[in-house]
């Protein structure tokens, strides 16, 4: 964990970490201060986080590729440089090509 980071460094490290991972994904806390956490997640193209809770609050921000984000039976395609915060219902998040998103999150 650090408390500076190089974003585009992580996104190099943990996509090439990904793409040699059994499943297809690699993460790192980046930051993590109180209830504040802040995570690079890295997956291969077809990987998913398959559903689950949200944190009180959070948001995702694209760094590299494409992902679709669903909830409540509905989707959502999230491009490279897309924030957006996460819904409050169950969710999941799926790439449609090899990505990279933070997630920050405050949990209780």
């Amino acid at each position: 964990m650090r408390d500076r980071a190089d974003l585009t460094d992580l996104a190099d490290e943990h996509l090439a970490a990904a793409r040699t991972a059994p499943h297809g994904r690699s993460a790192y806390l980046v930051m993590h201060d109180g209830v504040l956490r802040q995570t690079v997640i890295a997956l291969t193209a077809g990987t998913s986080l398959d559903e689950h809770n949200a944190p009180p609050a959070a948001s995702l921000h694209v760094l590299r590729g494409r992902v679709s984000l669903t909830a409540a039976g509905r989707s959502e395609e999230l491009a490279s440089g897309t924030l957006l915060m996460i819904p409050k219902e169950r969710h999941g998040l799926t790439a449609l090509d090899d990505a990279v998103v933070l997630l920050t999150a405050v949990n209780d």
